[in-house]
């Protein structure tokens, strides 16, 4: 069986073909194609409140590429969906029913709450007993869940972000909700909390701090030393000197921001790093979805 994902960001467009396969009983995800494309809706949308129409037709090229892959591999099923950007864009609808009229491909703007579900069908089957603050910073909205002993407590969305974060000159009041809802809402009620990072920022700065751990656990301090490196860079340095892409080098410092202020808010001292997102949950999603059916092929 083969699956498409399509993840439509505020900074950046992820396509994901995965070939499902059963042998001897167990269960196995195989990447065919993956596609990382820098195309940064929010750079329009957090300034004007519409996507403009360079990047529009940038868009529209785009998706029909997805499209053609989806029908060269032949795939069972797909789900694309986008996120802060294209919800908070006055065209955004307009758009995705323009990809769906050309293309015959639909597009689903979710909410935050809906992204933050995606991404944990995923995270939650890597924790074990224990309370852990799962945050997901993407580049127009940052997610929280409060997971313990398996089990979703609480859940939030705020509008901050990487890309919306470089795009307004102040969020100083927006981050101040944000640490006192984590402040009144868990730190005051749930003691030795671990936080699980997700999003492409908190993996980066994984791989900056060079630390080995199977775990992929990255302490506070470690975090700390990261940004310090960051801050005293260009974003021209951090491209040439670091390796990161130009539309990670401007974003990557106040997402680390975030993480740190989730962080410190709720006393944890260190972040585990899964190295999956919300890709990967659409792809468990529609694992799921087509489970009947799988069950029926492997017969």
């Amino acid at each position: 069986m083969k699956l498409a994902a399509i993840d439509i960001g505020s900074n950046a467009i992820r396509f994901q073909i995965t070939n499902i396969t059963q042998y001897q009983g167990e269960t196995y995800f195989k990447r065919l194609e993956y596609v990382r494309f820098p195309l940064r809706l929010g750079q329009d949308v957090f300034k004007q409140k519409a996507i403009g129409q360079v990047l529009e037709d940038k868009f529209l090229k785009l998706m029909h590429s997805f499209k053609l892959l989806i029908e060269l591999y032949e795939v069972d099923d797909y789900y694309a969906c986008a996120t802060s950007a294209m919800r908070e864009a006055k065209n955004g609808r307009a758009i995705a029913e323009k990809v769906k009229q050309l293309f015959d491909l639909k597009i689903n703007i979710i909410s935050g709450e809906e992204e933050a579900e995606l991404i944990n069908r995923v995270v939650m089957k890597q924790l074990k007993s224990g309370t852990f603050l799962h945050i997901d910073v993407g580049g127009g909205s940052t997610e929280f869940n409060l997971i313990k002993k398996g089990e979703r407590k609480l859940s939030k969305s705020f509008k901050i972000g990487s890309v919306r974060s470089i795009s307004k000159k102040s969020l100083k009041r927006e981050f101040d909700t944000m640490a006192n809802w984590l402040i009144t809402n868990i730190a005051n009620n749930y003691q030795n909390v671990t936080a699980v990072g997700t999003g492409g920022n908190i993996n980066k700065l994984y791989e900056l701090s060079n630390t080995k751990s199977k775990t992929r656990t990255l302490s506070l301090e470690k975090l700390e030393e990261v940004q310090a490196l960051l801050k005293g860079l260009t974003t021209e340095e951090m491209i040439y000197r670091l390796h990161l892409n130009p539309d990670r080098a401007d974003v990557i410092l106040p997402a680390s921001k975030i993480y740190k202020l989730a962080m410190q808010s709720v006393y944890a001292n260190k972040i585990i790093v899964p190295d999956v997102g919300l890709k990967d949950g659409i792809m468990h999603m529609l694992y799921e979805r087509n489970l009947g059916e799988n069950q029926r092929m492997f017969k």
